[in-house]
């Protein structure tokens, strides 16, 4: 997310980062190219006219002329600028209501607005531990409430059945008397979508709204459509007291112009992002944050957190102990570690919130994609057990058997043996306790030629 700003910016901002002195001439011309990077990155006009009138007035004030590092104060300037256009800090979910706490759902076809039920069903079972129900109010579309119904088996919360001979009020209603008995604390809405905003639609949604009065009514729009997505939002905040904004395949948006003009287009602030497909890919929105990877500055905090959420600890200490007793790191161990770069989002996701990884050059970031650890894994699972724990038996008419398995080259299947005995060296040494040669014998896993050697396929 945010790729092509991130890199635009990162260079236009390295100019003047190291300036002693400020001028009004070099404060215009690197705005003017901070004005080109957020018009490309489909940031609305009247957004970047309020951004680049704002930094102007405080790069050119007392805070910049006094400060002993003046380029560096500009780009704090430019970070606290992008923070007050996202909405400055993250608003959660206001659930403080009688239970059932009702959510409604609402956006246009396509959007992705099924999935994120099912998403943020699952993130306020698991986050917030709350008992969640989930219904459909989309009587045009029998294959939304089977998919609701599919998703709310996955994440494992209730669904509450409906069908298209019924009206959406009343699909909703009995879903609310429902969820009292249940003692449900959390009941989510899936409306129905239009591929275009139309009347019809919007008076169905407002009829729906004013009867079952949500505590949330969220809108979910897709990132991809960049300053399109913010005209759509306001068109339904016009229509509906909308609470919040949902931003959809945001992992998808290498420009990033739908974050930076929602909330000051609607006023509503984003909520959360969808970062992928798989059901826990919903993260809460930090502007900070967000402004921080946007500069190139990394995102530590949600680095941790995907860390302390995802990785499995008890496997973490089983390896450490294995390593520290000196009993080796084999190929299985070497699987599972992929596995777990995997659940946290995997390597563009690890590379995108890591600091100082904004100024890599786009082949590294290029080499250094997800298909090749699926490569890897593929050969990993055509080796037997006992390949996978002495991998030195793994000669010739064995790898070509694991090659063919795998549906790889005998040479990749060569670069993942040459890769895991580096990994393996550097295992001994930490259980060895020498941090240094540790940390020398990392430097040997990233070749010039890219994460491992594997070229891009």
């Amino acid at each position: 997310m945010f790729q092509n700003l991130t890199d635009r910016l990162g260079q236009t901002l390295k100019n003047i980062s190291g300036k002693g002195r400020l001028t009004e001439d070099n404060v215009k011309e690197t705005l003017r190219e901070v004005r080109m990077a957020l018009l490309e990155a489909d940031v609305a006009l009247p957004v970047v006219k309020d951004f680049i009138e704002k930094v102007k007035t405080r790069a050119l004030g007392t805070e910049v002329s006094k400060s002993l590092q003046p380029g560096q104060m500009f780009i704090k300037i430019v970070q606290s600028e992008l923070e007050q256009q996202m909405g400055d800090v993250n608003q959660g979910l206001n659930l403080a209501a009688t239970p059932p706490a009702v959510i409604m759902m609402a956006g246009l076809q396509g959007a992705g607005k099924t999935t994120s039920v099912g998403k943020l069903a699952k993130h306020l079972k698991e986050r917030d531990k709350k008992k969640v129900l989930v219904v459909s109010a989309d009587v045009y579309r029998p294959a939304a409430i089977k998919q609701l119904e599919t998703l709310a088996s996955e994440v494992e919360v209730e669904f509450y059945p409906s069908n298209i001979m019924q009206k959406p009020v009343d699909i909703v209603e009995a879903a609310i008397s429902h969820a009292k008995m249940k003692f449900i604390d959390v009941l989510i809405v899936d409306t129905a979508g239009r591929l275009a905003v139309d009347t019809a639609m919007m008076d169905e949604i407002k009829a729906l709204h004013s009867a079952v009065k949500p505590v949330e009514t969220l809108f979910v729009v897709d990132a991809m459509t960049g300053q399109d997505a913010a005209n759509t939002a306001k068109a339904f905040n016009e229509a509906l007291p909308l609470t919040g904004v949902i931003l959809t395949k945001a992992d998808g948006d290498a420009r990033g112009g739908a974050a930076l003009s929602v909330k000051h287009i609607t006023g509503k602030p984003i909520k959360f992002l969808g970062m992928g497909e798989k059901l826990d890919a919903l993260e809460p929105f930090h502007p900070q944050r967000i402004a921080s990877r946007i500069l190139g500055m990394g995102d530590v905090l949600s680095l941790i957190e995907d860390v302390e959420r995802k990785v499995d600890r008890k496997k973490a200490e089983q390896l450490a102990r294995k390593v520290q007793k000196g009993k080796g790191f084999d190929l299985q161990d070497f699987k599972e570690q992929l596995e777990q770069m995997r659940n946290m989002g995997g390597m563009m996701s690890l590379m995108d919130k890591m600091p100082g990884m904004g100024g890599m050059s786009a082949k590294i970031k290029d080499q250094a994609n997800d298909k090749q650890f699926t490569q890897m894994e593929a050969i990993i699972n055509s080796m037997t057990p006992g390949e996978r724990t002495r991998p030195d038996v793994i000669k010739g008419s064995r790898k070509k058997r694991i090659a063919a398995g795998s549906g790889t080259q005998i040479q990749d299947v060569n670069r993942l043996l040459k890769q895991f005995a580096q990994m393996q060296k550097m295992m001994k040494k930490m259980g060895g306790g020498n941090m240094k040669k540790m940390m020398r014998g990392m430097g040997g896993m990233m070749p010039p030629g890219g994460m491992g050697g594997f070229p891009p396929r």
